[in-house]
Parts: C-alpha cells; sequence; structure tokens
C-alpha cells in the first residue's frame, strides 16, 4: 500500500470519530435520562481514541494537521 492511502485511511477514521461525537452532542441534547449516561460514556470513549490518536502522532513525529487532528 502507497503512503497516500495509509493517510486516507486514517482521515477516514478519524472522520468517522468526529462524526459520531457530533451526532453524540446532538444526541445528548433530546435524550431520556437513562440513554444520557450511555451517551456521555461513547463520547467520553471516543474522546479518548482520539487522544490516543494524538499521542501515537506525536510519537510518530506526524504533522496532526495533515491527518486531521
Amino acid at each position: 500500500m502507497g503512503e497516500q492511502r495509509y493517510i486516507e485511511f486514517i482521515q477516514d477514521v478519524l472522520i468517522s470519530i468526529h462524526e459520531n461525537l457530533h451526532e453524540l452532542t446532538e444526541r445528548k441534547n433530546f435524550a431520556d435520562p437513562e440513554e444520557l449516561t450511555h451517551i456521555e460514556a461513547k463520547i467520553i470513549a471516543y474522546q479518548e481514541m482520539l487522544a490516543i490518536i494524538r499521542m501515537s502522532a506525536d510519537q510518530f513525529n506526524l504533522p496532526k494537521g495533515d491527518i486531521g487532528l
């Protein structure tokens, strides 16, 4: 696989994570109290995934802006 395909793969994953975070944040505004805890937990999990990816990008000296971080 070429380097560009890897970049596109990472960007696709990041786009999905950001879209899911946005959708969950919107749902949180209209959630029932029993659903709210589940939504908040998912938001935290996605934020943790982004933090891990950012730390890994730093360790590999990757330009975070180029991959969508």
